[in-house]
Parts: structure tokens; sequence; C-alpha cells
């Protein structure tokens, strides 16, 4: 069995991430680490911060939903003790993107702007689209909640990112507004819609003057991100220093 200590453990989130600990058969919830004060109701230990309370022999990997201000406390955690981090923020900057691929020399990291195992299978393919379907403008548009507070979002990052691992020519245009121009052929455009309670929603529109071609993922419940990130602490336990992400899981490397 593979003990987990989640961060961010009294978010919506972590919540999530403890049921789907339970209902796995490889993977204990042995404790969390959480900002709010409110530690009464919990069926394993909580703390308040990565203190000497937590018996950090019993960790085996960290699954991480907490915040991108929260990453240092979790690397310098994984890197002190040499076990493995799932990092499942999003919104992080060029100098935390840095501080992960740092720590990825040390420890194994894994890293994914979104933990679905369906988002990850649409970035695959947005990537044969791209090469299939040249000359085609290329939209991508992404609804979440109206608690959301980056944008755009991560998930919508990495399917433009496939798209420009296929075509490095392209570059992204957040949004338009009044008298911009024409289209570049080259721009792809990205668009973030904030509203209600949307769990999360992507579409990749490919158009020419003829046809559309929309590949498109919905989720439903916040779940399957959880699943996914008990997935990937199953897959990181035992592997060696290094960065990873969900396409290594799919793809079984």
């Amino acid at each position: 069995m593979i003990n987990v200590l989640i961060s961010g453990a009294l978010g919506k989130m972590g919540k999530k991430v403890y049921d789907a600990c339970i209902l796995s058969d490889k993977v204990i919830p042995v404790c969390g680490v959480d900002l709010k004060d409110d530690f009464s109701n919990n069926s394993y230990p909580v703390y308040s911060s990565f203190n000497d309370n937590i018996i950090a022999e019993m960790v085996d990997v960290v699954i991480d939903f907490s915040s991108p201000a929260n990453l240092n406390n979790v690397l310098n955690f994984c890197l002190n003790k040499k076990i493995p981090a799932v990092l499942c923020a999003t919104g992080y900057s060029q100098n935390d993107v840095e501080k992960i691929q740092n720590a990825s020399k040390q420890i194994a990291v894994f890293r994914s702007g979104n933990m679905s195992l369906g988002v990850n299978v649409l970035i695959d393919l947005v990537k044969k689209a791209t090469k299939s379907l040249e000359g085609f403008d290329v939209e991508i548009i992404e609804k979440h909640h109206n608690q959301k507070v980056d944008a755009p979002s991560g998930t919508a990052l990495m399917l433009a990112e496939g798209v420009k691992q296929v075509n490095p020519e392209k570059y992204y245009v957040y949004g338009r507004e009044g008298i911009c121009g024409k289209r570049d052929k080259n721009e792809i455009g990205i668009h973030a819609v904030r509203g209600g309670g949307i769990v999360g929603e992507h579409e990749v529109i490919f158009a020419s003057g003829f046809e559309t071609i929309t590949l498109s993922h919905l989720a439903t419940d916040r779940s399957v991100f959880a699943d996914g990130a008990v997935k990937a602490s199953i897959y990181i336990a035992d592997k060696k220093s290094g960065l990873y992400n969900m396409s290594d899981v799919i793809n079984g490397k």
C-alpha cells in the first residue's frame, strides 16, 4: 500500500482526493495539511503546516491540491524526506516552474495542469489533428466555475502547447476586443468563461473556409481529477528522480 499525504486536505479537491484514496485498494490517506483552522471533524490527522508532528517516515507520496503559494512548503518537505510529489495546482509562475524543474533533479515530481485521463487523451488528439489539419485556424474555449482565480486555465494552456509542439510558429492570443485586425493564420485564440458551478469544459476548434472540427471534453464532477491524482501517486511512488506527467501514465512509460 502507498501512504499518501494530501496537501490542501480540507478544500473541495482535497476532500475528493481523500474519497478517491478510500475507494482505492492501493492507496491510504495517512494525513493531510491545510491552512484552515477547523480540524475537528476529520477522519484522519490534518495539520496546519508541514511540521515535525507529521510522521514523515509513513508518507510515501504527497498529493498537492492547494495553491502555487504553497509550492515551496510542499517541495521542501518532499526534498527533505526524499519522497515524490504530485502537483495538481494551476497558475504557477515561471519562477515556480523553474523550482519544480530543479526539484525533479533530486526527487520524482508529477505535474499536470489537469489530472483527468480524458483531458490528456484530448491533448494527444489535438496534436494529431494539428498534424492533419494544416492551415486550419485554431481556437480554444475553456469554461469554469466563478470561484476559479486563474485564467486561462492550465488545461487550456496544455491544449495550446500541444498545438505549438506540432507547429512552433503558432502563438497565443488571449481573447479579442475592439478593432484588432484580421486574424493571423498562426494565432491560437484562447478564451476564458467563468460562471456558476461549471466544473470544467474545454473545446478546441479547427476551422477552415469550408469545414469546422471541434474536439471537446466535459467534466461533470471534480472526482475525475481526484481519481487521476490517485492514479498519478500510484504511478510515481517507485519512480526515480525526474519530471513526469499524465502522458507517461497513459502511454505506460
